[in-house]
């Protein structure tokens, strides 16, 4: 019996990997990798530092103290051409003494300047986090193709936040 469920075990695995049943995650498309190891191309100068200390992914990652609200406007993607597809802005963030609410923002602007947003106010962090991976979606359907992207990160309140491992995915509908 144990015989017959190893081999049925390898067979299944075989047959799965043949298939690719990976899950969702295999039917997600990276568009864009911020690893945060530098300040590089990150809008928003004022309250950020590179923290070598406290990372999850490559040599850093980005710590924001905010004294009062504020919204870090970290990266402006340009034109990424994706339509008809759920974008996903995903990151892994840290908290310490937030008094108040941590999420991700995600604007999309459209030709003739129009503007949408997507914004994570469905499970906020509040307090003290340790890495919490966080994301939004936008959807879009045939047609709507954004010329532009922000990803932002909004402290409403005061504290201590880090993020890393920013990511932008193109995702099935």
């Amino acid at each position: 019996m144990l015989k017959t469920l190893q081999v049925f075990t390898i067979a299944a695995a075989a047959l799965c990997a043949l298939a690719g049943c990976a899950g969702e995650r295999r039917s997600e498309d990276e568009i864009r990798l911020y690893p945060m190891d530098t300040t590089e191309g990150i809008v928003t100068r004022d309250g950020i530092e590179i923290d070598p200390r406290i990372k999850v992914t490559g040599t850093s990652s980005l710590k924001i103290t905010a004294a009062d609200s504020m919204t870090v406007h970290l990266y402006d993607t340009g034109d990424i051409d994706i339509e008809n597809a759920r974008l996903v802005y995903r990151a892994r963030l840290r908290t310490e003494n937030v008094a108040g609410r941590v999420y991700l923002e995600m604007w999309c602007r459209f030709a003739g300047g129009r503007e949408f947003f997507s914004r994570g106010l469905e499970r906020p962090l509040t307090g003290t986090n340790e890495w919490t991976t966080v994301e939004i979606p936008f959807m879009l359907e045939a047609g709507q193709n954004p010329d532009n992207v922000r990803l932002n990160l909004v402290i409403a309140g005061s504290g201590a936040v880090w993020i890393d491992d920013v990511r932008l995915i193109r995702a099935p509908l």
